[in-house]
């Protein structure tokens, strides 16, 4: 088995009320928030579609997804385009609502500190984690790419 690298390149993208945490790798670009195409009968989080490089990418509020926040703001906000990794032909891409602009951090086993209570976990939460002094949530991408799916198959 190979040696897992003793450091990543991260981002912590602030979103309302908090950060998220990921991979560098996962972040295919940032770009500036415009309004989305709406989605019949999706869940609030489920903000609408946004056109990006010919797909119509499903734009998601992670904070309104996990109950951290009722609604969103949209003064500052961009758009963070990850990479799906559910394998989906239909949905490569997924599309997060941010405040502000991602920052890049590098990861290292020591700087990573769980924090929180892993048993109180909320949907398309992986963890929460301390990074250096940011507090930061890892994001369940897989189950967050899986809600979306559903609803828009419904």
């Amino acid at each position: 088995m190979a040696d897992l690298p003793r450091e990543i390149r991260g981002v912590l993208i602030p979103v309302s009320n908090g950060r998220v945490l990921l991979p560098n790798a996962t972040v295919a670009e940032v770009i500036t928030y415009a309004t989305p195409e709406r989605i019949a009968d999706a869940p609030e989080w489920l903000l609408g579609r946004l056109a990006w490089r010919g797909w119509r990418l499903p734009l998601f509020s992670y904070s309104m997804l996990t109950q951290a926040s009722p609604t969103e703001g949209y003064s500052n906000a961009k758009v963070a385009v990850l990479k799906a990794l559910g394998g989906q032909a239909r949905m490569p891409f997924l599309a997060l609502l941010t405040q502000g602009f991602p920052r890049l951090v590098t990861v290292t086993q020591d700087l990573l500190i769980p924090s929180g209570d892993a048993r109180e976990r909320r949907t398309g939460v992986l963890a929460e984690v301390l990074v250096r002094d940011d507090h930061a949530q890892i994001p369940d991408l897989e189950a967050i790419e899986g809600l979306v799916a559903r609803a828009l198959a419904a």
